[in-house]
């Protein structure tokens, strides 16, 4: 349940973030990659499958919403491509906090959580702390800032 600062603070977003169309792409966390790579070269894939980040191999990647995704396995790979939405980070693999907060920003692999079924990246380990002790607000937060946000 939010509390008074927190919808102040998420009134506040909504009234202040520009338009985006619908039929827009979303964004993917490629910040420093010049070959559009998503989160840092990451297997999303190995979130769920193996309990954390596991570096992609070139030999099994896909391109997929303007990035290049890598994984760990030929399986994981094939997972992915039978059904990228379940795998795919939260806000495009940007910080999941950053989303809440309005801005994208980097993220560590190490920072992560998988909360009802779906991955969510952090800035680093003390924002995933931060991140932890509030989750469901800053779901929310985020949820709403995230339709409006460019890099």
């Amino acid at each position: 349940m939010l509390d008074r600062r927190d919808f102040i603070m998420l009134a506040a977003a909504a009234l202040a973030a520009p338009t985006v169309r619908a039929d827009m792409p979303r964004p993917v966390n490629t910040l420093g990659s010049p070959d559009r790579l998503a989160i840092r070269g990451y297997d999303p894939v190995a979130y769920f499958r193996d309990g954390g980040p596991r570096l992609g191999k070139p030999e099994f990647a896909v391109s997929h919403g303007g990035a290049t995704w890598r994984f760990a396995s030929a399986e994981h790979k094939a997972l992915f491509e039978a059904d990228p939405q379940r795998y795919l980070p939260a806000y495009g693999g940007f910080c999941a906090y950053g989303t809440s907060r309005g801005y994208l920003v980097k993220i560590e692999p190490e920072a992560w959580s998988i909360i009802d079924g779906k991955l969510y990246l952090n800035y680093d380990l003390g924002v995933r702390k931060t991140w932890l002790a509030k989750t469901q607000a800053y779901i929310t937060r985020a949820d709403a800032n995230w339709p409006n946000l460019t890099p």
